[in-house]
């Protein structure tokens, strides 16, 4: 079962800081908020390692159901930085809402894919066009499951209009599915894992696929306002991720009980998933084909220039 929001799980930098920092250091404390995903596992090492607070650093982390809620949650003032799937921060600047973008998070690839739309071992939905006008599970309306599915849908003979979608909450997707309150719905590690090892459901496809083969699809953010306004603490941040995304994509091993704890997914069902590639670098070029399908979905009135949502 997966985590409720402020459950705890919930991972502290006070909680899990090495011995050999001096507590005299004077640190940053940042409320930071993610869904409980394995993009979230650099930051749960930078935790873990103390690589935040040897960048004066106090990072508490809290699990939250979605990316919008997340995204809500930044703008609000509830946390200083959230991960979020990018569809919402898209959204979000598409309407003038001044956040942005100031580290990589999860990015999806086709050749090892963490993402899976699944039904009922016994549904007769087998086809894109099968899925019209049935219920689809989310974690989030509008999130990147919500794009992603209406782009399969389009590009596979469906009807993208004709999909109702329900928000449901990670820990509830798989049961949803089974017992027929939605008819299909859509997950990515470690939940896939959870699906694929249960005989009630099948795979039906890996939708993140029909958005590009490469691109980033979760990602670290701010309030303008904020990122502007302390901007070496952003700078901090986007520092110390980095460095634990290099070494979690390196040391997928030891990272495996950092999941399991925050996600409650037992460690077996950690190590058999497949694992995301971290993100290094913000690279626009891994952005804009998420831009550019959600102008064609008219998700947002028009495309713009991924430059746009990063911190300068």
């Amino acid at each position: 079962m997966m985590l409720s929001r402020r459950a705890m799980f919930g991972v502290t930098a006070a909680a899990l800081a090495l011995p050999h920092v001096a507590a005299a250091q004077t640190l940053t404390t940042l409320a930071v908020a993610g869904v409980p995903e394995d993009s979230i596992t650099p930051v749960l090492y930078g935790v873990q390692s103390g690589l935040y607070k040897r960048n004066g650093l106090d990072v508490q982390v809290t699990p939250e159901r979605s990316g919008p809620a997340i995204t809500a949650g930044v703008a609000g003032g509830a946390y200083q930085i959230g991960k979020s799937s990018i569809t919402p921060l898209i959204q979000a600047h598409a309407k003038g809402l001044p956040l942005v973008i100031i580290a990589p998070a999860g990015v999806y690839t086709s050749a090892a894919p963490i993402d899976g739309m699944f039904v009922r071992a016994d549904s007769p939905i087998k086809t894109a066009a099968d899925l019209n006008g049935k219920t689809f599970g989310v974690y989030g309306i509008g999130d990147i499951y919500t794009i992603s599915a209406r782009t399969w849908m389009e590009k596979n003979g469906g009807d993208p209009a004709s999909l109702k979608f329900v928000e449901l909450p990670i820990s509830a997707m798989v049961e949803a599915i089974a017992t027929g309150r939605v008819d299909a719905g859509s997950m990515n590690e470690p939940a896939v894992e959870v699906a694929l090892g249960s005989p009630r459901l099948r795979l039906l496809t890996h939708p993140l696929m029909a958005i590009a083969p490469r691109w980033l699809y979760t990602a670290w953010f701010a309030a303008t306002d904020y990122a502007t306004a302390h901007r070496p603490v952003m700078d901090a941040f986007a520092r110390a991720t980095r460095d634990a995304a290099i070494f979690c994509n390196a040391h997928h091993d030891q990272t495996v009980d950092l999941i399991s704890n925050f996600t409650s997914v037992d460690a077996g069902t950690v190590r058999k998933m497949t694992r995301v590639e971290q993100g290094i670098t913000l690279d626009p070029k891994l952005v804009q084909p998420v831009i550019d399908e959600m102008a064609k979905s008219r998700a947002i009135d028009k495309a713009f220039d991924a430059r746009e949502l990063f911190l300068r």
